[in-house]
């Protein structure tokens, strides 16, 4: 006679969120503001994009009105054998997810907008702008086969926009520009052509 068999504890699904089900309530989330959280969100999409695109990223320290640098190696860049790129990130959740049009708008700071206007550049600079649900618990979705982060990331590149407000400007961002690795790559092979984003 042998000893009985062990049964295996098989794993709670807690956290995943199936299709067609609603927001996971009843979890205790912390209580770091929820701008705080969206910067990290983004920084998170970001990274993801980078890791798919084959891009190493770098963080300027101290920041200087840029988020991020990501880089880009490959020997057909005909400027470099590594490009880069400078990226700003913003976050909102006033724009709901899918806008209508072909832009939807997005303010600000004339300031800011003078740094990622400014051309000529030694290297370039996009706004990458991600759309987040308003509640936290609708922010991402996890499966055994995913991890969906919600809503999405447009990109745009604002060389030689013009300031048109007194204090800040409302600018357009194309909904073509969807921020995925395949954009990413696209924007690289641009740059390491001697080309703009």
């Amino acid at each position: 006679m042998g000893e009985p068999a062990m049964a295996l504890t098989q794993p709670e699904p807690g956290g995943v969120l199936h299709e067609g089900t609603g927001p996971r309530t009843g979890i205790l989330r912390g209580t770091l503001a929820t701008t705080a959280c969206m910067e990290t969100l983004q920084v998170g999409y970001l990274h993801a994009v980078a890791a798919a695109a084959g891009c190493s990223l770098s963080q300027p320290f101290p920041d200087n009105g840029i988020d991020w640098h990501v880089s880009h190696g490959a020997p057909e860049h005909v400027v470099d054998d590594e490009v880069t790129i400078k990226v700003q990130l913003k976050a909102t959740y006033q724009i709901p997810p899918r806008p209508p049009g072909a832009t939807f708008g997005f303010t600000l700071d004339n300031e800011h907008l003078v740094k990622l206007a400014r051309t000529p550049v030694a290297v370039h600079k996009i706004l990458v702008v991600m759309l987040v649900p308003r509640e936290r618990d609708q922010w991402l979705a996890a499966g055994h086969d995913r991890l969906d982060l919600r809503h999405c990331c447009y990109w745009t590149n604002l060389a030689g926009h013009p300031v048109t407000g007194r204090r800040r400007t409302t600018v357009r961002i194309p909904t073509t520009r969807i921020f995925d690795d395949r954009a990413l790559c696209e924007i690289m092979t641009r740059v390491g052509s001697g080309g703009t984003p």
